[in-house]
């Protein structure tokens, strides 16, 4: 048996708006919204009364997409500390290779991006950075330099 691919990353988020927004800003797609709700979806979540919205976004020409969910029952938990640090357990972040990380960076901050350090020359290969977007989420920028 093997695994045929990877679908996609869902993340949480409390304004699905705005996370489509963002990551409009980044270079994805939007590819589908839609909400998801009833016994079938209660079963595979785990959770009871359970209502959302779904953002699916793609990469143009690429195989990676996002799923973007919010729920409207029962309401997102929030963790403690709400902006957790980089080694927190659990899903870190996701990555996106670009073509210029300082252009990414511009058009993203308009859409709340901060950046968690700074941007970072990683020998004569990559300039790379950790960013915070919408609900928290921690994205990792990697601009190729040869």
């Amino acid at each position: 048996m093997t695994i045929q691919r990877m679908d996609n990353v869902g993340i949480v988020v409390g304004d699905l708006d705005a996370a489509i927004a963002f990551f409009t800003a980044l270079g994805m797609e939007l590819e589908g919204r839609m909400p998801i709700e009833g016994r079938w979806a209660e079963k595979v979540v785990g959770l009871d009364d359970m209502r959302s919205e779904i953002a699916m976004m793609r990469i143009p020409n690429a195989q990676g997409r996002l799923e973007l969910a919010t729920y409207h029952t029962p309401k997102a938990i929030t963790p403690e500390p709400e902006v957790t640090p980089a080694n927190t357990l659990g899903l870190h972040r996701v990555m996106f290779a670009v073509d210029d990380i300082e252009d990414t960076l511009a058009r993203l901050r308009p859409h709340g991006a901060e950046l968690v350090g700074e941007v970072t020359r990683y020998e004569d290969s990559y300039l790379l950075c950790y960013l915070r977007g919408p609900s928290g989420i921690i994205l990792a920028l990697a601009e190729q330099l040869n």
